[in-house]
């Protein structure tokens, strides 16, 4: 299965709803609290090409983009063939 990354905080629901799709499906994946690690915020930006919200989430090299967008991908059905790459 591909690496999956998400940059999460806290306090963010998204980042909890998004955390919770990835868990029901099985999938492991690294997170990085942009609120205990600042310095990592503009790691994320970079790579998000200019997202600054939470969540941010990765997929391999693959930017998926926010909760929204990993729900998307899920309603699809183009997010198991995503993980699976």
């Amino acid at each position: 299965m591909t690496m999956v990354e998400i940059y999460t905080s806290p306090l963010c629901g998204f980042c909890h709803a998004a955390k919770r799709l990835l868990n029901k499906k099985g999938v492991e994946f690294s997170e990085v609290n942009v609120l205990t690690n600042p310095e990592r915020k503009s790691e994320m930006i970079e790579r998000a090409n200019g997202g600054y919200t939470v969540p941010q989430i990765f997929v391999g090299d693959t930017h998926v983009g926010g909760c929204d967008d990993l729900y998307a991908l899920e309603q699809a059905g183009k997010l198991d063939a995503l993980l699976a790459a």
